[in-house]
């Protein structure tokens, strides 16, 4: 029996980091994707692409449009997205199931581009932590960094490769969402399973 099914089974809820509270969409995707290490070459683009949408907006903006992205961008089939047209940006544009910023949607291009000059795309991500997801112990989530000096190096170096809204915050939060750092609060249920996989 996992941990959350045996708390749900003595009647109570598990506790999860605050931020989960806000929505189910949030809940859902705190207990089952955040803080999970990704390591498939497309999830970790489509993770680029949604975190750079988040730019100036709320992440449940985005993840309520989550799978609008999905499919307005072609499943995140990045070849084809490198590919887009100048006729594709303006569908792209007009589709109401994304965010519609110009310079969002071309960076998504932009960025695809940017991916497949990389020789080994996932090996690039997990470099700015040496292939091992960051263990944090915080107590509480305001202990979380808004960014870190990994961060800070994924953003200037992204940059430096042609990637755009890449800042050192969106790169700290695709870090977290992407399981390269693991900031699940010591008391949330799924600190102990996230620093399972990320052993595996």
């Amino acid at each position: 029996m996992t941990q959350v099914s045996a708390t749900a089974a003595a009647g109570t809820q598990p506790i999860r980091c605050a931020w989960a509270a806000g929505s189910s969409a949030e809940t859902n995707y705190h207990d089952t994707v955040w803080g999970v290490p990704q390591r498939d070459a497309r999830t970790l683009f489509e993770f680029l692409t949604l975190e750079g949408a988040q730019a100036g907006l709320s992440w449940r903006t985005i993840l309520l449009r989550k799978q609008g992205y999905s499919d307005v961008f072609d499943q995140f089939d990045i070849e084809r997205i490198a590919a887009y047209s100048s006729a594709d940006i303006e569908r792209c544009l007009a589709d109401t199931r994304i965010i519609r910023n110009r310079g969002k949607v071309e960076s998504t291009v932009g960025n695809a581009q940017a991916w497949l000059r990389l020789a080994d795309p996932v090996d690039y991500v997990w470099s700015f932590v040496d292939g091992v997801t960051i263990q944090n112990s915080w107590h509480q989530m305001g202990q979380v960094p808004p960014f870190t000096a990994a961060s800070d190096l994924m953003s200037k170096r992204m940059r430096k490769d042609g990637f755009r809204f890449i800042g050192s915050t969106i790169c700290y939060a695709y870090m977290q969402a992407c399981g390269l750092v693991n900031d699940h609060i010591v008391s949330c249920w799924r600190h102990v399973p996230c620093a399972a996989m990320a052993a595996r």
